[in-house]
């Protein structure tokens, strides 16, 4: 039975939420100028290729997940770009011919929830998105990484107190806890959880405003017009960034069977490594505990270790394991989010039976997240986005880099991605600048804009009541 907070993590959340609140004093003042040189001081701090490498190799060090090259780091230019281009203080935005203007304000202070996989990227993308918006942030790590997240927190409030602004706009909880992160939510006036279904629940359940994600089941269709050389590369860089330790890595590849035996030889030349069934077996049971839940070795983890924990051998130059499924469902293991070097392959015989694959798949897990599509046909395409039950679908791109926000698409960079109510989310988007802010709108007269009855009612216009 999970515990209630203790009195001294009551007392060190109002003293954290009490220095928030004057920091947050602190800074009112600030222009779009002033609060933009922050972002800039932040991103930098975290960014620069020194810091970046000691962070990510503190991160494996200490959780034993992920990835010892700071691939993700592009992520703080990204979203450094994104709330450059954008205002958020005073007004923001003006639309002359609704007389409408509107003006941005503070959020205020932010509890961030910090998950084991992102220690390193996800404050500093939080920081800057918030300093824009002059809110402060309160960080909770996740217990498993708390001592990265920490000194991400130090480096930034480093950089700010250089910068000649407030430490205190940004701070980290030195002890984690369930119950301090729960207290931290019901006293901040926002959060925003990244992490695992039971943390956003929290979120969710604290009696204040919360933007949370949804779990992922990342599921890629490539048809029959597929490049399956380009499709086996992005698999292979989507499995093994980080060891697949994102919710948006690809688990599952649902492939035209007129391709289907050239796709599979081309992930194995990209380094898969194809089970066979007495090892699909016993991957299984070493993924999975006997009640279904991922065995917490086996997440983002390089496959030579999964595979060792399994009971088997792979060659050293194989970075993912491929299991071959064409069963769904919640009693089909290998259909769930993996979050790890495991994916699973199935083959489909029709387009029609695609689809319906891809719905069964988001029935068992990861329903508002992700899926993606390696095809040329623009009917292929539309008829995915017409029935996936998720909120972002990438077209021939590197699944966990791209629905995030890349240079090259016009997603908005975040390290938190919204699932709408498929995944019990308040929100489809991506978390970005938008919702660290309030925003006035100031209403001004216009002409008169109102239809004829006739117009608006159409067909119905004069008719009988029905």
């Amino acid at each position: 039975m999970s515990r209630t907070v203790a009195e001294e993590e009551r007392q060190h959340a109002c003293e954290l939420l009490e220095k928030a609140r004057d920091a947050m004093l602190a800074i009112e003042h600030y222009d779009q100028a002033g609060v933009d040189r922050l972002c800039r001081a932040i991103a930098w701090a975290t960014y620069n290729e020194p810091t970046a490498k000691r962070l990510a190799n503190m991160s494996v060090d200490e959780s034993g997940l992920g990835d010892r090259e700071p691939r993700r780091r592009a992520k703080i230019m990204g979203v450094l770009r994104d709330a450059l281009r954008q205002n958020s203080v005073g007004i923001i935005e003006e639309i002359p011919e609704k007389g409408i203007v509107k003006y941005g304000k503070p959020a205020g202070v932010i509890a961030s929830l910090i998950p084991v996989t992102s220690a390193y990227v996800t404050p500093a993308t939080v920081a800057i998105y918030a300093i824009k918006c002059k809110d402060v942030v309160i960080f909770s790590p996740h217990p498993a990484s708390k001592k990265t997240t920490r000194e991400v927190v130090r480096i930034m409030r480093c950089a700010l107190k250089a910068a000649g602004a407030p430490e205190d706009i940004l701070q980290c909880v030195e002890k984690p806890s369930i119950p301090l992160a729960q207290e931290l939510m019901s006293i901040c006036d926002l959060t925003i959880a990244t992490g695992g279904p039971a943390m956003v629940k929290a979120a969710y359940s604290s009696g204040k405003p919360a933007y949370g994600v949804g779990a992922g089941n990342a599921t890629m269709v490539i048809d029959e017009t597929a490049n399956i050389e380009e499709a086996a590369r992005n698999t292979r860089i989507s499995k093994t960034n980080d060891n697949g330790s994102g919710c948006s890595a690809d688990g599952n590849l649902i492939v035209d069977s007129s391709i289907y035996d050239a796709l599979l030889d081309r992930l194995q030349m990209e380094g898969g490594y194809l089970v066979n069934e007495n090892e699909k077996r016993l991957l299984a049971k070493a993924y999975w505990d006997s009640n279904g839940h991922r065995t917490p070795e086996t997440i983002a983890r390089p496959a030579s270790r999964v595979a060792a924990l399994a009971g088997f051998t792979i060659p050293p130059d194989h970075t993912f394991l491929i299991v071959e499924e064409q069963n769904i469902g919640k009693e089909h293991l290998f259909s769930r989010e993996k979050l790890g070097t495991v994916l699973a392959v199935f083959k489909y015989a029709s387009w029609d039976m695609a689809l319906d694959m891809v719905r069964r798949i988001f029935e068992v897990g990861g329903r508002g997240h992700s899926c993606g599509i390696y095809s040329f046909s623009d009917q292929h395409i539309h008829e995915l986005a017409l029935v996936a039950p998720v909120s972002r679908i990438m077209v021939r791109q590197i699944q966990s880099a791209s629905n995030a926000g890349t240079f090259t698409n016009g997603m908005p960079m975040t390290s938190s991605m919204g699932c709408g109510v498929w995944g019990g989310n308040i929100t489809n988007e991506n978390i970005s600048l938008k919702h660290y802010m309030n925003v006035t709108w100031v209403s001004r007269p216009i002409p008169e804009d109102r239809p004829s009855d006739e117009e608006l009612l159409g067909e119905f216009y004069n008719s009988e009541i029905f």
